[in-house]
């Protein structure tokens, strides 16, 4: 037995299901042609149904596609698959110099296995893991975490598919709660930026005094209180990856004049530097704000408008679509009483009733909210009608328009509150722990709401 055409069929088969604990193959289009139990068993998936899918839909952040196309290898390369850093290795197969598919392995199953080998190895990980936090770039939300059965949703995870490869900039319009920084998570992991940072930068809640110096930077000395040594904007934390401005509507006039010179010309000026910086960053811009109208009222330059949203995106409200509300309830519901150690096995049909009548003024954040309250005000293992927040059980109360999302969240917040302590009679201690929320937090939100 001197080749490997010697070695016998089964002997071959038991090395690619054994010998390498997981193991996937691409054909040149990035379909999966081959991967083995061990990694089928860890996905969840059955290997039959899977054969011939492009990996993509199948792995999560995966980039055997991008290896196929690029012909380069990635070796001991990060990949983050259902809430831990796996290494993996990419390989290009190639026949009489073309590339034909890829191979992948992972071979450190958790970035612990991989720590314990090597303390040197060990610290460079922790350095990565520190400037992921420092940045907030750990994208957690793939294709996968969208969950819909709904025409409209499923055309605009196609459309993900499409756009995510390229580098145009991409404006996510969308009521709060519908679901938009999912999606952007989901264009950068699509992405050819994947394994560069995701940044991201909320302009409603930084100061407007403020929100130069955290795009741009500044300079040691730039101002009073000035970090010794300066600090890097997000734009460059951000520079060969991408950066999303969430609620960019609410972004100053003047700001916004900045940001266009800064995507316009690719660099940014730190506050108190003479000197441009170049950078390469994505843009993926997310509103709650009518912008068009914005526009005509000369609130949001149109120049910048035009420049960020080359493809528009539209989410639609959750009760447009209304068909994917029993999947979202059944998600929440298992990923909730998972976090809280509860039995619930499903919902009563006249509260999915009142649910599938119910506005949703906030979409599916809502929607989650009120099942995580209901669970933990639940007596037995359904969700039913004395379990609902009060406001739920009347819906009527908060007709689509006359109240504003963070009025709504507040009352469904202090009604909440009220019912745990009249369920634990007035046990401050134990109402705490069965909303999931430490000791302090619930005398804060007493003080809030004057119940104490």
């Amino acid at each position: 037995m001197n080749t490997l055409k010697d070695i016998p069929i089964a002997m071959l088969e038991t090395i690619l299901e054994e010998a390498i604990e997981w193991l996937v193959v691409v054909d040149k289009a990035g379909n999966i042609i081959y991967i083995n139990r061990n990694y089928c068993h860890f996905l969840g998936v059955n290997r039959e149904e899977v054969i011939g899918k492009h990996v993509s839909n199948v792995i999560e952040n995966s980039r055997m596609h991008i290896v196929v196309k690029s012909g380069k290898e990635e070796i001991a390369d990060l990949q983050y698959i259902k809430g831990n850093y796996m290494i993996a290795n990419r390989i290009p197969i190639r026949s009489n110099g073309e590339v034909i598919g890829a191979f992948g392995t992972v071979f450190f199953r958790d970035a612990q296995e991989w720590m314990k080998m090597n303390s040197h190895v060990r610290s460079l990980f922790l350095k990565m893991q520190s400037y992921i936090q420092d940045i907030d770039s750990g994208v957690k939300y793939g294709l996968s975490d969208i969950l819909a059965v709904s025409k409209s949703m499923n055309d605009l995870k196609e459309k993900v598919k499409m756009i995510a490869p390229s580098d145009i900039s991409i404006l996510i319009c969308g009521e709060s709660g519908t679901g938009k920084e999912l999606f952007a998570h989901s264009i950068h992991q699509l992405s050819g930026r994947s394994h560069q940072p995701f940044v991201k930068v909320n302009c409603a809640a930084i100061p407007e005094h403020l929100l130069e110096s955290e795009l741009f930077g500044y300079e040691e000395g730039a101002f009073t209180g000035a970090k010794r040594g300066g600090k890097k904007g997000k734009f460059q934390l951000a520079d060969g990856g991408t950066l999303f401005l969430d609620e960019i509507g609410d972004m100053p006039l003047n700001m916004q004049m900045k940001l266009l010179r800064a995507l316009q010309e690719k660099e940014v000026e730190p506050i108190g530097s003479t000197k441009p910086i170049s950078v390469d960053v994505r843009i993926i811009a997310a509103t709650n704000r009518p912008l068009e109208k914005m526009m005509k009222e000369k609130r949001f330059r149109e120049d910048l408008y035009y420049r960020i949203s080359v493809v528009p995106f539209n989410i639609p409200p959750l009760r447009d679509r209304m068909e994917d509300l029993s999947v979202l309830c059944d998600y929440f519901i298992k990923k909730i009483c998972k976090k809280a150690g509860k039995r619930i096995s499903g919902i009563a049909k006249e509260v999915m009733n009142l649910f599938s009548r119910y506005q949703w003024p906030g979409n599916v954040r809502e929607l989650e909210n009120v099942i995580g309250a209901s669970i933990h005000l639940s007596n037995g293992d359904m969700i039913t009608m004395d379990s609902l927040p009060e406001h739920m059980r009347e819906p009527s109360q908060f007709p689509l328009g006359e109240k504003k999302l963070k009025e709504i969240l507040e009352e469904t917040e202090k009604s909440l509150l009220m019912q745990s302590l009249k369920k634990y009679q007035n046990d401050k201690r134990e109402a705490a722990k069965a909303l999931g929320i430490s000791k302090s937090t619930m005398y804060e939100k007493l003080k809030k709401y004057e119940l104490s």
